[in-house]
């Protein structure tokens, strides 16, 4: 049962995060919406609006139906990473995964992407249980630790001076 909640707050921290960050204000958005667009999708709008709606989704189905949260967290990761590993053969652009900064898209973005699908997986897969309060408190705790983590990638990899390449 702590799985299931650590894995319900780290995606749902992860993905509120991405979604709030992107419409954050008109030029988080239109930056948003214009990166999508230089990504090579089209229609750029209704696209960049069905992602940041299908952010909002998945965190609310995973309060509410955490199975149908997963899968829908799990589905919007994979289309995440069949995009970026699409854009990196065609030679990179740009991530605004989280609306605020420009990152040039990286390995780093498949791998951020591909644990996420693994917490999705972990959590749909993890045992009822009975719960006790400290122990969920200490579940909750560690996901959004780890959930700020993911978040602050690109700062992190900064910070510790990692090239950016693809």
């Amino acid at each position: 049962m702590y799985v299931e909640i650590g894995c319900r707050v780290l995606l749902g921290t992860v993905l509120l995060a991405a979604a709030v960050g992107k419409v954050s204000g008109r030029a988080a958005y239109r930056e948003f919406t214009n990166s999508v667009r230089d990504l090579g999708y089209r229609p750029a709008g209704p696209l960049a609006a069905a992602v940041v709606t299908a952010e909002f989704t998945a965190v609310v189905l995973l309060a509410v139906f955490p199975l149908a949260g997963f899968v829908t967290s799990a589905a919007l990761l994979v289309a995440f990473t069949v995009a970026i590993a699409a854009n990196l053969r065609r030679g990179g652009g740009t991530c605004r995964c989280f609306g605020r900064t420009a990152t040039p898209l990286g390995r780093h973005h498949v791998w951020r992407n591909a644990f996420l699908i693994a917490v999705a997986a972990a959590g749909a897969l993890a045992p009822a249980g009975s719960v006790r309060p400290g122990e969920a408190v200490a579940a909750v705790a560690g996901a959004l630790v780890v959930g700020v983590l993911v978040v602050m990638l690109d700062e992190l990899r900064y910070l510790l001076g990692a090239p950016n390449r693809t």
